[in-house]
């Protein structure tokens, strides 16, 4: 056999043993979700023939051409049964680009479509597109929104690194056909992790966006905005405003962004975000979660403190490490979520729970009271409450406890 065959079957046999894999809950979780043994999609999920040139008369090593680096970031959506991620790929030249995976089940089994997806450009081409985030929207029509890179034509000369960030705007009806609108307007020198709102407000598109004064510096950009505009097809927001904040010493002290549209649910809009802080490693993003009015989405009903998913164990390292960062969210008629996460801008995950789950959480965790004095006090009511629910019972679970300790 040749080397050009033995490769080739190998490689085959590989990726076959990959898509195949079945994918497990990590038991016991923590109640709230469950994290999956596997990564949802990686580098390696990618179609051979993106990557290898096959005929080998002009390959004949069967070496590796344009490679795939990672896959990551993906929008989410559910269509007729099926389980659809946007993923944002990105080449070993740097350049990202989106690539539908489809799935029977949403946990594994994820295999992308023949070829990438196929973005019309505006006038002024995107040097680079990623996160795009997807709203099926009451007008009838899918949304995709995400970010357009481009050089800061502003950049003194040989400053190679200056770029401006907006948000790009593509519609479809069938994930295969994409139609370019007019990149969003907001008053921010730069936006981020828009997101749109699945349903009219007043008449008018909603949008949740992110303003902000640089490419990585939020700056004076308050936190997770909100506007309102007329027309998707000349989309236009002539005023932000703040509907969930940065602060202090948290977890979403440098900057905070909506991840996907939010849930409906009988007790308010529930919202899966991201927060970044600073660390001695740099920045560290984390998920965390939120809710907002039934009546009046702009309004922040119930903040729970601290964190709702943080990267840990293999999903710390990365490209850019010390990353957990969503986009991407399917509830089924069932009421089960699945929230697609990425780790550290290289591979994605999926994290799964329930409609109840998460409203329960939402609404029965305390917010971040911000100074550790009423931490502790926060802490201590839930000791005191679990103790006296302990002497109430008798002893039972106390002793259930220690029964089970490691003697």
């Amino acid at each position: 056999m040749s080397t050009y065959e033995t490769r080739l079957t190998q490689l085959i046999e590989a990726q076959e043993a990959l898509l195949a894999q079945p994918n497990a809950p990590v038991e016991p979780g923590n109640g709230i979700f469950h994290r999956y043994q596997n990564p949802v999609l990686t580098e390696k999920h990618a179609p051979l023939f993106w990557s290898y040139d096959l005929d080998p008369e002009s390959n004949p090593h069967l070496m590796e051409r344009i490679g795939v680096h990672c896959a990551f970031n993906a929008g989410a959506i559910q269509l007729d049964g099926k389980f659809y991620v946007v993923a944002r790929v990105e080449g070993n030249d740097r350049k990202s680009f989106f690539a539908i995976a489809e799935s029977p089940n949403g946990v594994d089994n994820f295999r992308f479509w023949d070829h990438p997806v196929t973005m019309p450009e505006t006038e002024v081409p995107d040097t680079n597109v990623y996160d795009m985030r997807l709203t099926q929207h009451e007008d009838g029509w899918i949304y995709g929104l995400f970010c357009t890179e481009r050089k800061d034509p502003n950049a003194k000369p040989f400053d190679l690194s200056s770029a401006v960030a907006q948000c790009g705007i593509a519609r479809t009806k069938d994930l295969k056909t994409w139609e370019r609108l007019p990149d969003l307007k907001t008053p921010s020198a730069q936006q981020r992790n828009v997101v749109l709102h699945p349903e009219f407000v007043g008449g008018k598109y909603a949008l949740y966006t992110r303003p902000q004064d640089g490419f990585i510096d939020a700056g004076s950009g308050g936190g997770i905005g909100w506007g309102l505009c007329d027309d998707m097809t000349n989309a236009v927001v002539e005023k932000e405003s703040i509907i969930d904040s940065r602060a202090y010493h948290t977890i979403k002290e440098v900057k905070n962004g909506q991840g996907d549209a939010p849930i409906k649910t009988p007790q308010g809009w529930l919202h899966i975000a991201h927060g970044v802080r600073g660390c001695a490693s740099g920045l560290r993003y984390v998920i965390y979660a939120f809710m907002t009015s039934l009546e009046d989405p702009s309004k922040l009903t119930h903040s729970p403190g601290g964190f709702l998913i943080a990267p840990e164990g293999d999903e710390l390292v990365g490209d850019v490490m010390n990353v957990a960062f969503t986009n991407g969210t399917i509830v089924t008629e069932s009421g089960e979520v699945f929230i697609y996460y990425a780790s550290s801008d290289t591979r994605l995950h999926v994290a799964t729970s329930t409609i109840e789950k998460l409203v329960d959480y939402v609404t029965h965790t305390p917010a971040d009271p911000l100074f550790s004095a009423k931490c502790v006090a926060q802490r201590n009511e839930l000791i005191d409450k679990n103790l006296a629910y302990m002497a109430k019972t008798q002893g039972p679970l106390i002793d259930r406890i220690n029964s089970l300790r490691v003697k």
